[in-house]
């Protein structure tokens, strides 16, 4: 089974959908993309972080969700940006907080006010 993101005219993934392996020779981006109207691309469900979960190829950066941007320069889909401050990764296509996580093993959430981790008090 093949991830197919339909694309509006700002390269925003409007929808997501199951669709056919492109491995009969149809071109189904472009069969699916004239059928709706829309351009679309294939994603690859096992992608996050330009990395492939399962040791693989990683396709298209990460695997598009409504509302994630798709680069057409650099062929990848990347996440809204959660934060003002927060910046691109352009190697893994995943956002950054200007502070890295803490390493802990304990929950925090990001506090854009302060520009810093917050403990998760349960």
């Amino acid at each position: 089974m093949a991830y197919y993101a339909f694309l509006d005219d700002n390269n925003i993934v409007t929808e997501v959908i199951a669709g056919k392996d492109e491995n009969d020779g149809t071109d189904w981006e472009v069969e699916y993309g004239n059928f709706r109207g829309q351009t679309c691309k294939r994603t690859s469900y096992n992608t996050y972080g330009n990395a492939h979960i399962d040791s693989g190829t990683p396709f298209r950066g990460n695997y598009a969700g409504i509302g994630y941007t798709y680069d057409e320069t650099n062929d990848v889909f990347y996440a809204p940006k959660p934060y003002d401050s927060w910046v691109l990764d352009e190697t893994k296509w995943i956002w950054k907080a200007p502070i890295d996580y803490p390493s802990d093993d304990k929950h925090y959430i990001w506090n854009e006010d302060t520009q810093s981790w917050d403990l998760i008090v349960e």
